[in-house]
């Protein structure tokens, strides 16, 4: 049996950013996954991501957000690519909503760069969009998004370069302690290591018994509409946004190349018990709520659908990240409940599960994200985005 010093279950986007951390460090670690590298099937995937600053879920993230952002700037220089995208995020709501105040409430903290437009102000800046006029507005410069596939495979690169094992197409069976080790079955053979990082994204609650109970896992829909004219494309100048409103949170990126506009709806989605054989056929009425969005605040996009495509938010109680140390087995850390918004975190909780496991703690600011912690981190809200 191949003996490691860590082995870890998942190389999704935390995962495969846990594995280059490790590897970096020269110990001997292996990676494990279902499937291959930048697949469909999970959270990472669906070409491109949100990142931003002003995080309006709650200031305590945005420590964190400026390490992911040195981490996702180091990735770019390793992998010799372009994966961070500055093209701004406009988001618009009711000025008594969750996301504007949020996302002021967290610049006015951090002091960072943002600048507040009423719904006039915001469409004459963007004419791409169409806003209510009792809604306000704020824009953040320093956000954009993210080429997700290509941030997951450039991690599992560096961590190859730095020396780690890969395997994929591996079923992970299970893990049990034996002896002073923790052993791994799985279809491919059993593993083992002394320290175990688990990052399994929407199958967390079935290699962690305590979180069984705790997640729940949504299927969310990814729509690409054909634009009418180039004002959404991101070199003309259209950014990121994400709308709030009573009907829900819509999200959506730019025209990237000659693909079309990608949109979303945050809030909202189906459970399912079973994501592995989930059919992940098209809703036809998500696509309705997400049409009707395009229709009243994109003018210039057409309904006519290109593409469709199928993610999954694995959800915690109260839609904050859960990282932590299992229990029974403080040698086995994970994170897991990333609810849908977890993924620019990926090299800053790559770098914090690493630490937690190799180091016995991390001074990154993750505390608040604990289980024991619960009680603290759930009266600090239960937005999500």
């Amino acid at each position: 049996m191949d003996s490691y010093d860590l082995i870890v279950l998942g190389m999704g986007g935390v995962g495969s950013a846990a594995l280059y951390h490790a590897a970096r460090r020269g110990v001997r670690v292996l990676g494990l996954d279902r499937f291959p590298a930048g697949h469909d099937r999970g959270s990472s995937h669906g070409e491109t991501r949100i990142i931003r600053q002003a995080y309006f879920e709650h200031p305590d993230y945005v420590p964190l957000l400026l390490r992911a952002y040195e981490l996702w700037r180091e990735l770019e220089l390793r992998a010799g690519r372009q994966l961070y995208f500055e093209v701004g995020l406009l988001q618009v709501g009711p000025p008594d909503a969750c996301v504007v105040p949020g996302v002021l409430r967290s610049a006015h903290d951090y002091r960072l760069e943002v600048e507040p437009l009423t719904s006039q102000e915001a469409m004459r800046r963007f004419p791409m969009f169409q806003i209510p006029a009792e809604h306000t507005a704020v824009f953040e410069r320093r956000a954009g998004y993210l080429h997700v596939e290509e941030c997951v495979r450039s991690h599992l690169a560096a961590a190859r370069q730095s020396g780690a094992d890969q395997i994929f197409d591996a079923t992970i069976q299970g893990w049990e302690p034996r002896n002073s080790e923790f052993v791994v079955h799985t279809s491919r053979g059993s593993f083992q290591a002394r320290h175990l990082i688990v990052s399994a994204g929407p199958w967390a609650g079935t290699l962690l018994r305590a979180l069984a109970e705790r997640l729940q896992v949504l299927r969310k829909h990814l729509h690409w509409f054909e634009p009418a004219d180039r004002r959404y494309h991101w070199e003309n100048g259209c950014p990121t946004f994400l709308f709030e409103s009573d009907r829900g949170v819509f999200y959506g990126f730019p025209q990237i190349g000659a693909g079309g506009v990608k949109v979303a709806e945050h809030s909202g989605g189906v459970c399912t018990l079973d994501p592995l054989n989930d059919p992940r056929h098209l809703d036809p009425l998500d696509r309705q709520r997400v049409q009707q969005f395009v229709a009243e605040a994109m003018p210039g996009v057409t309904l006519r659908a290109l593409r469709h495509a199928v993610c999954f938010y694995t959800m915690s109680p109260d839609a904050h990240f859960i990282v932590d140390r299992d229990a029974e087995h403080p040698r086995v850390v994970y994170a897991a409940g990333l609810s849908g918004h977890g993924f620019k975190f990926a090299p800053v909780l790559g770098q914090a599960l690493t630490e937690m496991t190799l180091d016995g703690g991390t001074a990154l600011p993750v505390a608040f994200l604990a289980t024991r912690d619960s009680a603290a981190s759930h009266a600090r809200g239960s937005e999500n985005a």
